[in-house]
């Protein structure tokens, strides 16, 4: 996640669940010009559907064999990935128990069958616009607002599902910490503005140059980056180090302050846990930040390992 964590200017994509081929085509006629559509003909297929593409909105049948919606709509607001999504039931059925009974469980609104056509389409545009602005307002949270890579709260989320997932399968996790070297002395050479160019390329080169898309880059804060490198052992996580390392001296960014050399540097520290060593998981940062200080005071511009 980079700079935008959404694409604003795609489609947004609307999941129809309805058992009755009729009323599905109806809805496909009627929406396809301004949304990307799929179709689950019944509950379990809709929410393999949604694990593997996210929508951005539910249009939800009521009445449908073996799983009706209620128990969808109950399945995703219980899942904290799937809660946000909004859900608008598809029902002849009359009677404020059961509407309340549907917004009792998460769902935001109703549209009531025969469809009409103008309301039914008014409700999902104004679901769908305060779907996008939520979801503005959640990444911005979690996006570092200069170099536009995630954040530390970013950070700390992906942290524990990523020590709650190791743990559980029994896997490797590893933390890389990073400082520029000696930034506030370039700071005081060439100018905080430049500086903060200098943080933006710094960062979007870092992004870059990890290669898995399990992989995360977040700032730390200040001159201080931090990556998460789930299923990765020690040895493998001090090759990433290094990568990272020489991708920003690649980058020949003069340094005429510099103590030790002409051109800005990092220093980075790892640290790993064993497969299964739930202990280890709670002490990696605290580890990866010594390893860190032990990178910075044997000379800078080097990677050093944590060594249980």
């Amino acid at each position: 996640m980079m700079f935008d964590e959404l694409d604003l200017g795609r489609r947004q994509r609307i999941l129809i669940v309805e058992d009755v081929r009729l009323n599905a085509e109806i809805l496909l006629n009627v929406l396809q010009d301004e949304y990307d559509l799929s179709v689950a003909s019944n509950g379990l297929e809709a929410l393999a559907m949604v694990k593997e593409q996210m929508p951005d909105l539910i249009l939800l049948d009521i009445v449908m064999p073996e799983m009706d919606g209620y128990a969808v709509c109950a399945e995703l607001q219980g899942n904290p990935s799937t809660r946000d999504i909004p859900i608008l039931f598809l029902t002849a059925l009359e009677g404020d128990k059961n509407e309340a009974y549907g917004i009792e469980l998460g769902a935001m609104d109703y549209i009531r069958k025969p469809f009409n056509v103008p309301v039914m389409k008014a409700k999902i545009r104004n679901h769908l616009e305060l779907k996008r602005y939520k979801d503005i307002l959640k990444r911005d949270s979690r996006v570092d607002g200069l170099t536009r890579i995630p954040n530390r709260r970013r950070f700390d989320e992906a942290y524990a599902e990523e020590c709650s997932r190791a743990t559980r399968n029994r896997t490797p996790l590893a933390v890389l910490m990073m400082d520029l070297d000696l930034f506030k002395a370039y700071n005081d050479t060439y100018g905080h503005l430049q500086g903060d160019d200098v943080l933006k390329l710094v960062a979007k080169t870092l992004y870059n140059t990890l290669q898995r898309p399990g992989d995360l880059i977040a700032r730390w804060g200040g001159e201080e980056f931090v990556a998460l490198l789930p299923q990765t052992a020690l040895e493998g996580a001090v090759q990433v180090a290094e990568r990272l390392r020489l991708a920003v001296y690649d980058l020949q960014i003069p340094h005429e302050a510099s103590s030790f050399d002409q051109v800005l540097t990092i220093s980075v520290g790892v640290a790993a846990s064993l497969e299964g060593d739930r202990c280890a998981h709670d002490v990696l940062l605290e580890r990866a930040d010594k390893s860190l200080y032990c990178a910075k005071s044997s000379g800078r511009n080097r990677t050093v390992a944590f060594q249980p």
